[in-house]
């Protein structure tokens, strides 16, 4: 894959290797179930995890990021259905429809150490990081249940308002990358998962842990040239779901791509934009599947701005960057914008 670490400069701009140790750190995290899709709507991944120069090499050493995530979104019949019937508030033998509105809002603080490993492994350079996170999530579910309740077959209409809030520690979010570089052309492989240790309760509407374990793996490429500063990435990638022990709901396999494109006109300075498309391509499963296959699927857009500065002996990174949601199927949508900083080890000079 070519020489390690490559390092290509150019008048007025960062070098490949400053650049990704900054922005593929801050790319690479799980911010909890603050996003919503497969079981009840809530899904592992959480898209816009990865950004621009994703697959770029960084700099030996342990780096910090932290972040804060804020997400409003909404959905209507189909996700309360499912939400409502995942907290036990419908009835097992009920058969009809629901109407009406479900709406979350979550502030999360995410705080992610990183350790970058100077000894290639199979050519490439590894890296270990843990994700942590703590958070507050609200939400609001109003419906109206219509149907019958089967035997004795007695016509039910029902109306519902529901309101949860909490404030707690999620889930733990080990991962492991790898990544190769060769000139402008860079090259990465990770895996990921859940372990369910976060504020969890099946009979809540909001909750920081989503109740179960998860695996994810997938590759990914980017193109810089640090020559004319023009940038793009693209990652892509497949969750596996263990299914959840208190709900015996088993979500489908999910696959999602996520996307960055920025221009550097400075040392200290990019914009571009950013994006995701998230699919469930496997059916949920699992005795407490209420509401059948249930797959899920969004697309989201949005505008990045990049700063970079020095922070003593070290490098600093500030980020901005958003996301509109739409084309949604079984899944709320909305917006999420994300504000992080990092301080992860320079560069060293030519």
């Amino acid at each position: 894959m070519g020489k390690l670490m490559k390092r290509v400069s150019a008048p007025g701009l960062v070098t490949s290797t400053t650049t990704a140790a900054l922005i593929l750190a801050v790319s690479f995290f799980w911010p909890g179930n603050a996003a919503f899709a497969d079981e009840g709507g809530v899904s592992f991944w959480l898209p816009g995890l990865f950004g621009s120069l994703a697959a770029a090499p960084q700099q030996p050493g342990w780096s910090l990021m932290t972040t804060y995530y804020n997400t409003t979104v909404s959905a209507g019949g189909n996700v309360g259905f499912a939400r409502e019937a995942e907290i036990g508030k419908v009835p097992v033998n009920f058969s009809g429809t629901l109407g009406g509105t479900l709406n979350s809002n979550a502030n999360l603080a995410l705080v992610n150490p990183t350790y970058v490993f100077a000894t290639p492994l199979f050519g490439g350079q590894a890296a270990v990081g843990l994700m942590g996170i703590y958070g507050g999530m609200d939400t609001t579910l109003n419906a109206t249940l219509n149907g019958t309740i089967t035997p004795p077959g007695l016509p039910i209409t029902r109306s519902d308002s529901f309101n949860s809030g909490l404030m707690g520690f999620g889930d733990l979010y080990p991962q492991f990358t790898l990544r190769w570089n060769a000139g402008v052309n860079n090259f990465m492989t990770y895996v990921t998962g859940d372990l369910p240790l976060g504020a969890y309760d099946s009979a809540r509407l909001s909750n920081i842990g989503i109740g179960h374990g998860a695996v994810d793996a997938g590759g990914g490429y980017t193109y810089f040239n640090p020559a004319t500063g023009h940038e793009f990435s693209v990652v892509t990638g497949f969750t596996y779901n263990l299914e959840n022990p208190a709900t015996n709901y088993q979500n489908g396999v999910d696959w999602h791509t996520d996307w960055g494109l920025s221009q550097f006109m400075s040392k200290q300075f990019s914009f571009g934009a950013v994006g995701y498309f998230y699919k469930e391509v496997g059916c949920d499963s699992g005795s407490g599947d209420r509401v059948g296959c249930f797959q899920s699927q969004v697309i989201g857009v949005g505008p990045q701005m990049t700063f970079l500065f020095p922070v003593g002996t070290m490098q600093g990174y500030l980020n901005f960057k958003a996301y509109g949601e739409f084309d949604n199927v079984n899944r709320p949508d909305g917006w999420n914008a994300w504000v992080t900083f990092m301080v992860s080890p320079a560069a060293p000079r030519s």
